[in-house]
């Protein structure tokens, strides 16, 4: 018998099963679950769902709430697939907020969960049963998570389990992408729900932006007709085909492309048109700046492009609308995936043809020469930082030159920068989201790893990080799901962001002249090797820069060999 024969033949799950069902039927691949005494509907319709036949999302056992929205969050930068994270109740909820704050700036579409309190006391089945069902109930549980959430709503009736899942998962997946939340009472959950349709295509589809071709082609023309265009790019391009356009265009018409605090690649590092980081000369010359997905393309206090620029802003929402203060101007506004804009702007670029070649060759000529010497120096510098207490540069050098040849992933979490490293396709690296929300890189290494067992992934973090991610939780749910990853911790043994923020405020304050800074300081440093180890993971502590590469080749060879987790902590300098 067919699933839909099967289906068909059901006339009531549980509503917890329907919904976890109905997931499954929209294309959710994950359940990354923390239970609790609000779970028994959810659990019991897993179990009925299972004996009926009826097809599920794989249910996962989370010990952290942080550590499952990481992994859904990394997911769905793997395969560009929504994934469902649920939680217990508000205290649950408490511990997903900061999961939903990095999802929502980063426009991740994770279906986000949780149980409500039962809100009787007697006679009504999934009525309160313990003390925490009166410790834990509030006036307004999804304030918890409403700024980070693009719509929430509480679940009110069985029968609507079906049509609210789908609901979630097309405003979720709607540009601009985003996170839901629906909460979940365990009174509802525990009734019979109605199965029909369980398994029918989804009620709405996600409403996608595509580019004004008008604003393209105006914006084809600007880029054409200027001196010195500059593309900034901080979230990559979406797709391997746009990878490849970019690179083509900037090489085609001689324009560098700066990517400022990039959070994934948008052009190979050694790239000919790839400009340092600094955007301060590029924006004092430029004419024209295409702005590609970027939240802050440059500092306005340090960075003022001339009167005369036009500014095109390119991204799922160019104007960030959800962000109550972003001032950056934008002349032409192109809201759409970044990939499908991209390809665009690639062809009316390619239909105009430079009318002057042999300008385009100069300026590209002399923007390649200027960014090979930037290049060479970062480098060189990175070299420099093998000797004594290493550098974080000598780190991010070292593991470049280990993953060779290799399709590799790296995510980073103040741990090894972008600049030194060789880098060379659309998914070799990703940045910690810019909402800042601490132990993201392990987690999101984890559900990336979950979505393409066969690939190498490597999370990178500082020592705080590190702390951050709730190691414990994620060492164990390495050990329980094979797991395999590299983590390297980059550890200087204090909270370097914070050390560097004060000097960019006060370069010559009291605090930049103490010897130890007030408020930044991780000492003393744990062994973080006897935490992984705990997961009978194979770790190792580098205190030698001489030392390193011999002990990034063991850690890839376990894990080509033994297909578990690696850990590296890295003693490197302040």
């Amino acid at each position: 018998m067919d699933k839909a024969a099967t289906n068909a033949g059901l006339e009531t799950l549980t509503a917890g099963g329907a919904l976890l069902a109905r997931l499954k039927a929209v294309g959710v691949d994950y359940l990354f679950c923390n239970s609790g005494t609000d779970f028994p509907p959810i659990i019991e319709g897993l179990a009925e769902a299972v004996a009926k036949d009826v097809p599920l999302p794989r249910a996962l056992i989370m010990p952290h709430e942080a550590a499952a929205m990481g992994m859904a969050h990394g997911y769905y930068l793997a395969t560009g697939r929504s994934q469902a994270v649920i939680a217990h109740t508000n205290v649950g909820l408490a511990n997903c907020a900061i999961g939903a704050i990095n999802a929502a700036v980063e426009h991740i579409p994770v279906l986000l969960f949780s149980g409500r309190t039962p809100t009787t006391e007697k006679d009504r089945f999934g009525t309160r049963t313990v003390p925490i069902g009166w410790g834990q109930e509030m006036r307004d549980q999804t304030a918890l998570v409403r700024e980070a959430s693009k719509w929430d709503y509480e679940l009110r009736f069985p029968e609507q389990a079906l049509e609210i899942a789908d609901r979630a998962w097309a405003i979720a997946n709607s540009t601009p992408r985003g996170p839901v939340y629906v909460s979940l009472p365990r009174e509802v959950l525990c009734e019979p729900a109605p199965t029909a349709g369980l398994d029918a295509r989804p009620l709405m589809q996600p409403a996608v932006s595509h580019a004004d071709p008008r604003q393209i082609t105006e914006a084809a023309k600007v880029l054409a007709e200027a001196e010195n265009p500059v593309i900034f790019a901080q979230h990559g391009t979406g797709s391997a085909e746009a990878f490849a356009a970019l690179s083509e265009l900037a090489t085609e018409w001689g324009i560098p492309v700066c990517q400022y605090w990039a959070l994934a690649l948008a052009i190979p590092t050694n790239h000919p048109m790839a400009a340092e980081a600094n955007p301060a000369k590029l924006i004092e010359r430029a004419d024209a700046i295409l702005v590609l997905d970027a939240l802050a393309p440059w500092s306005p206090e340090q960075h003022r492009p001339r009167p005369d620029c036009t500014i095109i802003q390119m991204a799922q929402d160019p104007l960030s609308s959800r962000t109550p203060v972003r001032n950056f101007r934008s002349d032409i506004s192109i809201a759409c995936d970044l990939s499908d804009g991209i390809l665009s702007l690639k062809a009316a670029m390619d239909a105009l043809r430079p009318q002057d070649a042999d300008r385009q060759k100069r300026r590209r000529e002399s923007v390649a020469a200027e960014n090979a010497k930037a290049r060479d120096k970062t480098v060189a510098a990175a070299e420099a930082g093998r000797d004594g207490i290493m550098t974080k540069e000598w780190v991010s050098l070292c593991l470049s030159r280990a993953l060779e040849g290799q399709d590799a992933t790296v995510l980073s979490e103040l741990g090894c920068p972008m600049a030194p490293m060789t880098l060379g396709h659309h998914r070799a690296w990703y940045q910690e989201p810019h909402a800042g929300g601490l132990g993201w890189s392990f987690p999101a290494a984890l559900g990336m790893q979950l979505a393409d067992r066969e690939r190498l992934i490597v999370a990178t973090m500082g020592d705080g990080s590190y702390m951050f991610a709730n190691p414990v939780a994620c060492h164990q749910i390495a050990e329980a799901l094979d797991l395999p990853i590299l983590v390297v911790i980059v550890n200087n043994a204090e909270w370097g962001a914070v050390r560097q923020s004060v000097l960019g405020v006060y370069p010559d304050g009291y605090a930049a002249r103490s010897n130890v800074m007030p408020l930044t300081q991780l000492s003393p440093v744990p062994d973080f090797t006897r935490v992984a180890e705990a997961s009978r993971a194979w770790a190792r502590r580098v205190d030698d820069g001489a030392a390193l590469p011999d002990r990034l080749a063991e850690a890839l060879d376990h894990i080509r060999t033994k297909r578990t987790l690696a850990l590296l902590d890295v003693r490197v300098r302040p």
